[in-house]
């Protein structure tokens, strides 16, 4: 279980901070909505370990995980500039979410291809992300996210500018996630991906 408790924080020369609260139990997936600088993003910042709050506290299985740098939290990220490296091709910046060192498995391997085909990218492992379309780079970003098997995911926009095809594709991906039990924290402008993937939902 996720739980986020008087989780409070507030840029320099912001009048009123935000406090944020909530709980997500394994398979469930939360929404958050609203406008631009309503605060969507930076909860994920915070949650991710990127931001550091000035009260509260992010508890995971009982236990504060505020302490531990990004990449010990038991979390992955997938943003709306996807940050892939642009000297790699595509099974390679997969492999690094699985194994920094790319110390990687038959099973591994396997897995990327599969997961390539999943996301309708069959055969494109070996292309540079510059050679892609913002949707296929966005879908790259999203299956390394998944691949590296993190109870929860954190997901800024991530089927935003997809066409109807992909976007189907990719929610049926995200629900076998929760199915899966893990826990998917959404920020999404769009309705029907909230009512689709969303237990609950919150505006903020």
């Amino acid at each position: 279980m996720l739980e986020v408790k008087n989780l409070v924080f507030a840029y320099p020369g912001q009048d009123t901070p935000w406090v944020f609260n909530f709980t997500v139990s394994p398979g469930q997936c939360i929404a958050v909505h609203g406008a631009s600088g309503s605060g969507k993003s930076t909860v994920m910042n915070l949650l991710a370990g990127f931001l550091e709050p000035q009260s509260g506290d992010i508890l995971w299985q009982d236990r504060s995980i505020l302490s531990l740098p990004p990449w010990q939290r038991p979390m992955t990220s997938v943003f709306q500039e996807h940050n892939l490296f642009e000297h790699l091709d595509v099974q390679t910046n997969i492999g690094l979410g699985i194994h920094p060192g790319l110390k990687l498995l038959p099973d591994d391997q396997q897995a990327i291809e599969n997961g390539l085909q999943s996301v309708g990218l069959g055969g494109l492992g070996k292309r540079l992300p510059g050679d892609l379309s913002g949707g296929q780079r966005q879908r790259v970003a999203l299956l390394r996210a998944i691949l590296r098997q993190q109870p929860v995911l954190l997901l800024d926009e991530p089927l935003t500018g997809l066409d109807s095809e992909a976007r189907d594709l990719l929610r049926q991906l995200l629900l076998e996630q929760k199915s899966r039990g893990t826990i998917i924290i959404l920020a999404s402008h769009d309705k029907e991906d909230r009512r689709i993937l969303a237990d609950s939902v919150y505006r903020l």
